[in-house]
């Protein structure tokens, strides 16, 4: 691996720190009094290994609020995401498995990154400089979330990469040219990184040696009354978005751009996740939102989410032109964690990124990433409670 390419990118993350995240209708997180908070920290344990005997390590990272978020070098997944309620009670709140055995069965990419491409491609085939390229078809006759082993199956090197005030962990990968059929060898970077303003940051860069398509982003299930405790369909969802892209019947978009005035797609002021979900199609929300980005803005706020059960409240910041919102009706009990099954809508995605079939569509902003230029992409989570 070539060293440089995987030292920290912090000149965003600067801007990141410094935001003013934090909305008028939310508290600082407060914990019982039972708990001590920790100073930031990294730690790493053995959490199991692959087939062929690759070990795979969870990386736990603190915060002086004693919030805590577990990530595993498989798939550079996020195993767990500990935030306090509006009483001070820590809980879980992103879907997990008990244990790497778990995960090896398989898993609806609980807590991992996706790539080379995230989300749907039409027909399983790219073109770049009048070159066509055909990708793995996983979707039917379509390419989704990298292929059948795409980064999601991968073991990811890792290394703690903390700051002042911040615990951090970078987990780096390579693509090989020709990989799930993408051309150029792919020198990707995620940096974790968990601050004591109670923000999750995910920091994506890569580089390639040949042109290609490039679009990374976190599968997370997340439940703000914790995972296990039910359904989402009470969680009260903003997203700062007038727009979505409509779809085939195979989820591919169609290349329009839709408003979402007056219709069951419109959540630019706060509704219930399943206060219309009966109307909307499949009874599932699995739509990419186009967000109210200004021209030239890097971090632009998606998504505000309230569970009025808890109190907790999560902000979604992200400098990508899209956010896939996905509220998991198929999820069954054949999940579970701690001994509690996962049903249908037991959790929801905010799937940051470019738009879905973008490099099909000409219209939509490009993902393609040629030598000498750096793919980047930050998203941030803001925990904090509503009293």
């Amino acid at each position: 691996m070539t060293t440089a390419f995987f030292q920290p990118r912090l000149a965003l993350l600067a801007v990141v720190a410094s935001w003013p995240l934090a909305l008028a209708a939310t508290a600082p997180l407060q914990l019982a009094a039972a708990d001590i908070p920790h100073t930031p920290a990294v730690t790493k344990s053995p959490y199991g290994q692959m087939p062929d005997g690759t070990p795979v390590d969870v990386y736990t990272l603190t915060n002086s609020h004693a919030l805590e978020v577990k990530v595993m070098t498989h798939g550079a997944t996020i195993l767990s995401v500990k935030t306090p309620d509006r009483d001070g009670q820590l809980a879980n709140i992103t879907l997990l498995l008990d244990s790497h055995e778990d995960y090896l069965r398989g898993h609806p990419l609980f807590g991992s990154v996706v790539g080379r491409f995230a989300n749907r491609i039409g027909g399983a085939k790219i073109s770049i400089d009048d070159v066509e390229y055909p990708l793995t078809p996983n979707a039917g006759q379509n390419h989704i979330h990298g292929g059948r082993d795409g980064f999601h199956k991968k073991v990811w090197d890792a290394k703690p990469s903390p700051r002042d005030g911040a615990a951090a962990v970078e987990m780096m990968l390579v693509s090989p040219d020709g990989d799930e059929g993408f051309p150029g060898t792919l020198k990707v970077a995620v940096r974790y990184e968990l601050s004591d303003e109670n923000e999750l940051t995910m920091d994506y860069t890569a580089t390639t040696d040949k042109p290609t398509v490039v679009n990374l982003t976190n599968h997370a299930y997340w439940n703000l009354s914790g995972a296990g405790s039910g359904d989402v369909l009470g969680h009260r969802l903003t997203l700062y978005a007038n727009a979505y892209l409509p779809t085939d019947d195979q989820k591919v978009p169609t290349g329009e751009i839709r408003n979402v005035k007056d219709t069951v797609m419109d959540f630019t002021k706060p509704h219930a996740m399943g206060a219309r979900i009966e109307q909307v199609e499949g009874q599932n929300y699995d739509h990419c939102y186009v967000l109210n980005k200004r021209p030239n803005e890097s971090l632009a706020l998606a998504a505000h989410v309230v569970d009025p059960a808890s109190g907790r409240v999560m902000d979604v910041w992200t400098t990508k032109p899209g956010v896939q919102f996905f509220t998991a009706r198929f999820l069954s009990d054949r999940w579970q964690a701690g001994g509690r099954p996962y049903g249908p809508y037991h959790g929801f995605c905010l799937e940051t990124q470019h738009y879905p079939d973008s490099p099909n569509k000409p219209q939509f902003p490009s993902p393609v990433l040629r030598p000498g230029e750096t793919y980047h992409h930050v998203t941030v989570h803001k925990f904090s409670v509503q009293p």
